[in-house]
């Protein structure tokens, strides 16, 4: 949610700001502005809509002069995607202008506050408190003044600060939302993701919770919430800008699906070493035996996730495993205790909901492991053991090589445990060592099977809604599938157990619905084939989704999905990438925004 980016040097500030937004344009906004400062004035410029207007708004920044400022793409929460209520906001004065991401809780009560002061608000939004604070309190000295607006503040947060008294100087503030500082020579930065410095620069700070900085051209000073200047280490981001280019690709979102096997085999190569499973830095060995039973959490595709991580481990593992929302966790007074290992998902590792019920989970005293993408994330720093997925950036607001590489880690995982708990003969945990290291190739195997899914995107798109049906594995696949076409296709779409249909589901089957059957699961194929003739004898049109080499399939369905032969308990990875491609290529007929869907952000970071 949100994109935030400061730069303070000799270039011209407004083209390096409206370049760094327009690579976290991914992360979903709905407005934007810069504010530059030039010869200690402020100017701003803001637009609603597209980042395009800003741009074109401001000669690509060029009518901005000036060499230190910040930017922003909102996504709105506090008021309507208006120009009033984009950022950056500015003081009365014209002395600060600030852009924020995430919520400030207490503004309602700052707001009435200030008011009363005399203060005067010109937008909805919960930031201008924070901008008129800045100018109450401020006497001349900009660290005092930040400091003492901030210890105001309640709420999960992340600000830009530039003054117009302090030539060249930035302030960048991180309260339990992301902030990244990049480190260039004569020039630096500062930002919420990694995407909008890499450009300039793989050189970067991060962070901590409570700290903030101040930013000149020559020098980065990091301070604690009190004041207290804190020595910080660089560390170098490992990728390049080309990995977060389209590289010849229409969008990232398909990018990324044909990245996959590459990105899977970063994540699998690493952990197997002859043949045997090590987990980088993990060893649960020693605390498994204590270990009374797995809760896996995350939100969206990260719970899809844990869904398929908990079939797989609690069938190998013998030792109850549930998913549970993040979002819900925390509110139902869990049992959790020091018997529960609690499995934490997240592509981004800044979801807010997921950090809060981390935070819930270690303070009932459960060991915790998370399974993220992002280095140096909130929750990898917070969990007591952390499995990254190595999927490279994800750009693409609909999760593709993050959802796989999360299922890859959690088949890793499951086998790991399974074997350090004395469950596994060694045949079969060599047979499962094999099929995850396949799992790159079926996964290529799978694209390659499936040519014909734009011709069947054709075919389906105009369905006003459908269903994906399917059993166990197959079931919690589906959940994924569903999502994948609803969020960036916005044909409604459900996924139900088949079992289910019969329960009610079955009322809403007319004439010419498609359902999308999964019938990759061979000992329960025969179940799936019973529900397939009950949804077609009233009128459904049927995609099949099976394994290669299956005749049967072709008796029932309209129209068949393959995907490679694979252990059962290994299919959801290559079973999930013919039903991405169909999601993007319904989009790509329905003339949708495919990396940027309306109404979501990539990096969920307020509840």
């Amino acid at each position: 949610m949100c994109g935030i980016v400061g730069y303070t040097g000799a270039q011209s500030a407004g083209p390096v700001l409206l370049d760094g937004l327009k690579r976290l344009e991914y992360r979903g906004y709905d407005s934007a502005g810069i504010a530059v400062q030039c010869e200690g004035v402020l100017r701003t410029a803001k637009a609603s809509g597209h980042l395009q207007k800003l741009c074109e708004q401001t000669d690509n920044g060029a009518a901005l002069p000036g060499t230190c400022g910040i930017g922003h793409t909102r996504w709105a929460t506090h008021g309507a995607p208006t120009v009033a209520n984009a950022h950056p906001h500015v003081s009365d004065d014209g002395v600060f202008a600030v852009v924020h991401n995430g919520i400030i809780e207490n503004y309602a009560e700052l707001r009435e506050e200030l008011v009363a002061k005399g203060f005067v608000f010109h937008s909805e939004t919960d930031t201008e408190v924070v901008v008129h604070l800045l100018d109450a309190y401020y006497q001349g000295d900009l660290k005092t003044a930040v400091m003492k607006a901030v210890a105001r503040l309640s709420g999960s947060f992340a600000l830009g600060v530039v003054c117009s008294d302090h030539p060249g100087e930035l302030i960048a503030v991180r309260s339990a939302s992301p902030l990244i500082l990049g480190i260039g020579v004569g020039e630096n930065f500062f930002a919420s993701d990694v995407t909008a410095l890499v450009t300039h620069t793989r050189n970067v700070i991060y962070l901590e919770d409570g700290e903030f900085a101040s930013l000149t051209p020559e020098r980065v000073t990091v301070f604690d919430c009190a004041g207290r200047e804190v020595s910080k280490g660089i560390s170098r981001v490992v990728w390049d800008v080309e990995a977060a280019e389209k590289g010849g690709y229409e969008h990232f979102m398909l990018k990324e699906i044909m990245e996959q096997p590459r990105a899977l085999k970063a994540a699998i190569d690493p952990r197997v070493k002859d043949g045997e499973i090590v987990l980088d830095g993990v060893d649960l060995g020693a605390e498994l035996g204590g270990i009374r039973r797995v809760l896996i959490t995350g939100c969206g595709s990260a719970y899809h996730a844990g869904c398929v991580g908990r079939i797989i481990m609690e069938q190998l593992c013998r030792i109850p495993v549930e998913a549970e929302v993040a979002s819900e966790l925390r509110y139902r007074d869990p049992l959790i205790d020091a018997g529960t290992l609690v499995i934490v998902i997240s592509q981004s590792g800044e979801t807010a909901d997921t950090i809060a019920a981390l935070k819930e989970c270690k303070a009932r005293g459960a060991r915790t492991l998370a399974i993220v993408n992002v280095v140096e994330s909130t929750v990898a720093k917070l969990a007591d053991d952390v499995l990254y997925t190595w999927a490279g950036p994800e750009i693409a607001v609909a999760t593709t090589k993050g959802y796989t590489t999360q299922v890859a880690v959690l088949s890793l995982l499951s086998v790991y445990m399974a074997r350090k708990l004395g469950r596994l003969a060694d045949e079969r945990y060599r047979e499962l060592v094999r099929g995850i290291c396949s799992l790159p190739e079926r996964c290529q195997r799978a694209i390659d099977l499936n040519g014909h899914v734009s011709y069947l995107a054709k075919r389906y798109h105009r369905n006003s809604s459908l269903f994906f049906i399917g059993r166990n594995m197959d079931c919690a696949v589906c959940l994924e599938a569903s999502l994948k076409l609803k969020e960036i296709s916005y044909i409604h779409s459900e996924a139900y157990a088949a079992g289910e249909l019969k329960h009610g589901t079955i009322a809403l089957i007319e004439e010419g619905r498609l359902v999308v059957a999964l019938c990759c699961q061979e000992a329960l194929f025969d179940k799936m084939m019973s529900n397939v003739r009950e949804v077609k004898a009233r009128g459904a049109k049927v995609l099949g989704v099976a394994s290669e080499g299956s005749r049967r399939i072709f008796s029932e369905a309209d129209d068949v999905i393959f995907i490679p032969v694979s252990d059962p308990l290994l299919v959801p990875v290559a079973e999930i990438v013919p039903l991405q491609l169909f999601a993007y290529y319904v989009a790509k007929e329905n003339r949708c925004d495919i990396d940027k869907p309306k109404n979501l952000a990539k990096s969920v970071t307020v509840e």
